[in-house]
């Protein structure tokens, strides 16, 4: 009861209901995404990209721009369209590309942090956006609206277009050969994909992402076999994944981010228990 108690007082504030909201339609959309990209064997994407969009942060901090996610999202979106258009063509390849794109781009966002930063507390703003804000007062109104919008193109698009990304993502020759526009749903999905990443690192952190999109689809994948019962089952862990995380870190007073991915791992592994009991390990 004194738990209940306490979760219906900081649920007065403002600031905590933004939270849950945030968290639930990051969790959606990641979800919806983390099932393409695990199929197509770009799971670790997410962490390449979190870590472009890391640097970027750090240099749109130095720049002292008015709302640095107007220079972050761009930067972001096209390390995106050319890790999943040109990955496999390339002369380096997808995962060489990735790693090397991933390292770099780390490196110099806490080489520019550290040089040009002028806070006082250098290490704990990098600690903060690798792993997650330790508060959930961190989230602002516009950035609950910017979510809110992009949350709903998502799945906008994702409805609209189920049945050409799932062709694309099953097999992208049969989809070309069938007339449709491969390389441009494969560019709709790395925008996608680069979008949510970048709105992801306020919940969970840049180092984080990566749990956000695939746990809850390996889950799914354990109980699950046909696409769309894996979309809307993952989709259900995820989100149910982000609002308990949420709601224990408020109770606990653990980082967010960190309490998130912990029971996203819990629910993975009690689900390849039922997967093996069940016959589908």
């Amino acid at each position: 009861m004194e738990q209940l108690a306490k979760l219906q007082f900081y649920f007065n504030y403002p600031f905590v209901r933004y939270a849950l909201l945030v968290g639930v339609l990051i969790a959606l959309c990641s979800s919806l995404l983390g099932v393409i990209l695990v199929l197509r064997r770009f799971s670790y994407i997410g962490d390449g990209l979190s870590h472009v969009a890391f640097g970027a942060m750090a240099v749109g901090t130095i720049l002292k721009l008015a709302n640095d996610t107007i220079f972050i999202m761009p930067v972001t979106i096209i390390a995106a369209i050319i890790l999943l258009k040109n990955g496999g063509n390339a002369k380096v390849r997808g995962d060489a590309a990735l790693a090397m794109l991933s390292v770099g781009a780390l490196a110099v966002g806490y080489l520019v942090m550290n040089v040009f930063s002028t806070s006082a507390n250098i290490s704990g703003d990098v600690c903060t956006t690798l792993f997650g804000s330790t508060s959930i007062l961190t989230l602002s109104q516009d950035e609950v609206m910017i979510c809110m919008i992009m949350s709903a193109i998502t799945v906008i698009v994702f409805v609209v277009f189920y049945n050409r990304i799932f062709a694309v993502t099953f097999d992208e020759s049969y989809a070309k050969a069938t007339g449709i526009n491969a390389d441009g749903y494969q560019t709709l999905i790395a925008v996608i994909t680069a979008i949510i990443i970048v709105l992801a690192m306020n919940l969970v952190g840049s180092l984080l992402i990566t749990a956000l999109l695939v746990f809850p689809a390996l889950s799914a994948m354990r109980i699950f076999n046909s696409f769309r019962s894996v979309i809307i089952y993952s989709a259900v862990v995820s989100v149910v994944g982000a609002a308990f995380g949420i709601i224990i870190s408020i109770l606990a007073s653990t980082p967010v981010g960190a309490t998130i991915v912990i029971l996203d791992m819990i629910i993975f592994a009690a689900h390849s228990v039922a997967g093996k009991a069940l016959g589908r390990g």
